[in-house]
């Protein structure tokens, strides 16, 4: 596994980890009412969730936002972890938008337009899928 991320790798690994490193930090300093509804939405696209305090909820939410962020934006942390950290984040995304009614079309995988600030998110998972599969195909 090569410890640092080829250049030309670099644009994407910055794009993705600076956008999710500072939405983690953003939401590391919501309060009770945000972190409400943020785990609401959350709830419903994955009712596993409902057993978290949404503070607790938010704090884990911002603390893995803040970890995928900083391990695509550290050069030493290899491109094949960084980006597995990522598909899974937005794997997680991709999860939420279509889990959760009204972000999409009827019977479509087409943004409603509520959806589509959560839609677009699908260049994180594209962006993860290449760091893998190049590392994984490059040995």
């Amino acid at each position: 596994m090569r410890i640092f991320a080829r250049p030309h790798q670099w644009p994407p690994r910055i794009a993705a980890g600076a956008y999710i490193l500072d939405s983690g930090l953003t939401l590391a300093q919501a309060d009770r009412e945000a972190a409400t509804g943020v785990h609401g939405m959350a709830a419903t696209a994955f009712p596993f969730l409902r057993r978290y305090d949404p503070e607790t909820f938010i704090r884990l939410l911002s603390k893995s936002q803040i970890a995928v962020g900083s391990a695509l934006l550290i050069p030493v942390v290899p491109s094949l972890f960084a980006g597995a950290a990522l598909t899974a984040f937005a794997g997680g995304l991709m999860g939420f938008y279509v889990k959760t009614p009204g972000l999409r079309k009827d019977g479509t995988l087409s943004p409603s337009q509520e959806g589509i600030s959560v839609a677009k998110d699908v260049w994180l998972l594209g962006i993860g899928l290449g760091l893998v599969l190049e590392e994984l195909t490059q040995r």
